[in-house]
């Protein structure tokens, strides 16, 4: 499953469960902003997602030292600094996408 955000993980949490309940024996979920406002991390301890994948637009230390290996945080910068980069030097931000272009 993949989301814009996270705040609290019930919608998120409610939807792995659906997936449970309906034969998934894994569920893997992501977000490109993971805010984890209480009681998301207690929400997402449960067993109902195996593995969340988030960027680091928003700190998720304390998220990764409870959550451990069940966390993957994919860090922002390097693709913002290369896009800034492109722009900068009259590049392509578009080839940073691969040319997926979607407007």
């Amino acid at each position: 499953m993949t989301d814009d955000m996270i705040d609290t993980a019930g919608t998120l949490i409610t939807a792995a469960e659906t997936l449970r309940k309906s034969g998934a024996t894994a569920v893997i979920a992501s977000a490109t902003h993971a805010l984890l406002s209480d009681p998301a991390i207690e929400r997402l301890e449960g067993g109902a997602i195996d593995k969340l994948i988030v960027t680091d637009t928003v700190p998720v230390d304390y998220a990764k030292k409870v959550l451990g290996d069940k966390l993957t945080i994919i860090p922002v910068a390097p693709l913002i600094a290369t896009a800034l980069h492109e722009i900068a030097t009259g590049g392509s931000v578009s080839d940073l996408f691969e040319g997926r272009n979607y407007s």
